[in-house]
């Protein structure tokens, strides 16, 4: 039997990339799915009903079922259309894939308003604008699966991504709080950190040799390799996992550490700047370096 036979699943972001292989997959293990894009570009500007339609065609003449939905999330009003979609198509709901997303880079002295706020409204508010309506409904049928996209950009940092990585690290914190808010209802939320070739990680400049070579390196990693995770935590297997953060970068699967304290001090007078400073050592020592994500992975991917 397939392990998502009778389930129904909305995965946002589903035209192209890593969503478009998430949805491919899970309908290949029995979900109906309904393909969610707004068919923009990838600083989210335009719209293309073809991206999603051609998804949908690709899903039926496998066997599979699916339905399209063209609504951005960014809009509280859109997600209820988008769940309204799988309601009305399929019955119910089960699954919901947040993966929907855009980029805006650029220098946080550099950034403006406006490229701040859209992609604060794609992926974090639009994360939440698809939990918040789907919650009520996995409450009541005490079941139902939260996947959510984070990244390195924020788990560790990538310079020229303020907006994106503030997103993608509220977007952790939204996985860990819907865990526990939707624990006691059999429902579950984990995140995934993709490393895969896409549209949006096109857009990294190539203007020198080492960021030539780095893309290659991209390149190597298919949208594929992330769907089977995402399958899995989807799948009735996973019931026992939830607010948990997973990585996965070509044929390698991690689960990342979260915050927790690693050293503290203690001084029964209080604290003075002079008294910190004396200290400071003893403290700095537990610092987490200044790193960006290619320097946590320097080793090439298994691929």
């Amino acid at each position: 039997m397939k392990k998502l036979e009778n389930k129904v699943a909305i995965v946002t972001g589903a035209g192209r990339g890593i969503g478009r292989e998430i949805a491919l997959l899970l309908a290949k293990e029995g979900a109906k799915v309904i393909v969610n894009d707004l068919g923009g570009g990838a600083d989210g500007k335009g719209n293309n009903a073809k991206v999603a339609d051609e998804v949908v065609q690709e899903i039926r003449e496998a066997g599979g079922t699916a339905a399209a939905n063209y609504d951005s999330v960014a809009e509280f009003e859109n997600a209820g259309n988008i769940v309204q979609t799988a309601l009305n198509e399929f019955g119910r709901l089960d699954i919901v894939v947040n993966n929907a997303g855009i980029l805006r880079d650029r220098m946080v002295f550099k950034m403006s308003e406006e490229e701040w706020d859209s992609v604060i409204a794609v992926h974090l508010k639009g994360s939440f604008n698809m939990t918040r309506v789907a919650a009520p409904i996995f409450k009541e049928q005490k079941g139902g699966r939260f996947i959510n996209f984070t990244s390195t950009s924020g788990l560790i940092g990538n310079v020229g991504q303020a907006n994106y990585a503030a997103a993608k690290l509220g977007i952790a914190g939204l996985t860990k709080i819907t865990a526990l808010d939707m624990a006691r209802y059999n429902v579950t939320a984990n995140a995934v950190a993709p490393f895969a070739w896409s549209r949006l990680i096109g857009t990294i400049p190539t203007e020198t040799d080492t960021e030539k070579e780095r893309v290659e390196k991209l390149k190597q990693m298919s949208p594929a390799h992330i769907a089977p995770l995402v399958a899995f935590l989807s799948s009735d297997e996973s019931a026992d996992v939830s607010g948990q953060i997973f990585g996965v970068r070509g044929k390698e699967i991690m689960v990342f550490s979260q915050p927790r304290p690693v050293r503290s001090v203690y001084n029964s007078e209080g604290w003075s700047i002079d008294s910190i400073s004396a200290i400071k050592g003893s403290l700095q020592s537990a610092f987490t370096p200044l790193e960006v994500s290619k320097d946590v992975f320097p080793y090439e991917p298994l691929v």
